[in-house]
């Protein structure tokens, strides 16, 4: 039997590959394979559209270099911090060029590389169940994976199948939709629940605003709430296992981010409320500094103190300069300004486009949601600044099909 390989195996070889590897929660190893791929595949031209999503991220960077030399930042932390604020720009356009290089197959590439991660990550998730005794949701998504915003993405793009013209059989679509849907399901994480919500409903056209869809939203805030005062009057308890424990973080996670005021020597109400705490801390320690600082950031190597050792992943810091929140790290870096031009990137996908074919019209549906996720993911997640984030090699992949495909021939 000879086993023939498509012409452009190695890009999509490369695809895989810097999706992938993010998982592994190694940011060098990330950082070194994106831009191995990045050289590897640099095609001729760059669209207007990708250049313009970009240049907010390169400025805010500029910002944080400029400010840097008024300041006395180590030349380690100055050097990650390059990585940290390139990684979107570096990410954004790897998936630009990788599409260039496999137009024909775009969207089977895209579920295909979902369908191989979540079939990593059941893996992972049984093998832990089985050998490290895995059976409550902490320990469930310490071994699996906090998040995966990559699959729930894919997994919006199967249920809507027939709007991105997918051409998959009737077997197969059920499969990839099963291990996708349960894959994404076992990452346990409240983001990523709101996040398919979201895109869901922008899919609809919900997110556009007209009284079918104000409609509609108000009918969800209001399940919302009443969902929210069911598990209030249930009351479930820290510490609990199984539902109980999932059904808490839901109960703590209005005021999780939100919160003015922390108690640190209240070590329930400092690690609910720890994201806050973080908040809390860069604004304070910033404003101390003075106006410049506030509008300008303290530049590339900046941290805040968070007086007292945190653990944090498998290390105890108390000096951090990367934090949970993106308008947060933006605001350390670059200040009030920069969060102005990080707003900018954010209102990108409410741009309003010419539509031609409804494969398009799909695309920009799901920019509207990403638009409006964006918000809540910069605010818990850190957005495109997340370590191990993927979304912008998909979102530049996305771009660069629609410019391909968005014609009216």
């Amino acid at each position: 039997m000879k086993l023939t390989l498509p012409s452009n195996f190695f890009y999509q070889f490369l695809f895989f590959l810097a999706v992938f590897i993010p998982y592994l929660d190694i940011f060098e190893l990330t950082i070194s394979v994106w831009v191995a791929c990045f050289v590897v595949s640099i095609v001729r031209q760059y669209s207007f559209s990708i250049v313009k999503l970009v240049i907010p991220f390169l400025l805010i960077l500029f910002i944080a270099i400029v400010v840097m030399f008024f300041q006395d930042n180590g030349l380690y932390f100055i050097i990650r911090d390059i990585t940290y604020l390139i990684k979107p720009v570096v990410g954004l356009f790897l998936g630009y060029q990788l599409c260039q290089r496999n137009l024909n197959n775009a969207f089977q590439l895209i579920l295909k590389t979902a369908y191989l991660i979540a079939i990593y990550h059941l893996i992972v998730v049984v093998f832990s169940f089985v050998f490290f005794k895995a059976n409550n949701v902490n320990l469930i998504r310490e071994y699996g994976g906090y998040f995966s915003d990559y699959e729930v993405y894919a997994l919006v793009i199967l249920i809507f199948y027939k709007n991105f013209q997918i051409h998959f059989d009737r077997k197969k679509r059920i499969l990839y939709t099963v291990v996708i849907g349960l894959s994404v399901f076992m990452y346990l994480a409240r983001t990523n629940f709101l996040q398919l919500l979201i895109l869901f409903l922008g899919m609809k056209g919900y997110l556009e605003i007209n009284k079918k869809s104000i409609a509609i939203i108000t009918s969800i805030v209001v399940l919302t709430v009443a969902g929210y005062s069911s598990i209030l009057y249930i009351n479930p308890k820290r510490g609990g296992d199984g539902i109980e424990a999932f059904l808490y973080k839901i109960k703590v996670a209005p005021m999780e981010t939100f919160k003015t005021k922390i108690k640190r020597d209240d070590w329930k109400d400092f690690n609910d409320n720890y994201r806050s705490y973080e908040n809390i801390m860069t604004i304070r320690q910033v404003s101390s500094e003075g106006t410049l600082s506030v509008l300008f950031g303290k530049g590339l190597g900046s941290s805040i103190d968070l007086k007292q050792k945190v653990y944090l992943g498998d290390m105890q810091l108390r000096h951090i300069s990367i934090l949970h929140n993106g308008f947060m790290i933006v605001f350390l870096k670059s200040g009030l300004l920069g969060i102005l031009i990080y707003f900018f990137s954010i209102s990108y996908f409410f741009k309003r486009y010419k539509i031609h074919n409804e494969q398009a019209q799909s695309i920009r549906l799901l920019f509207i949601g990403t638009g409006v996720f964006l918000v809540l993911s910069n605010w818990v997640f850190l957005g495109f600044y997340n370590l191990i984030d993927t979304k912008t090699i998909l979102i530049g992949f996305l771009i660069a099909y629609f410019e391909k495909n968005n014609n009216p021939n």
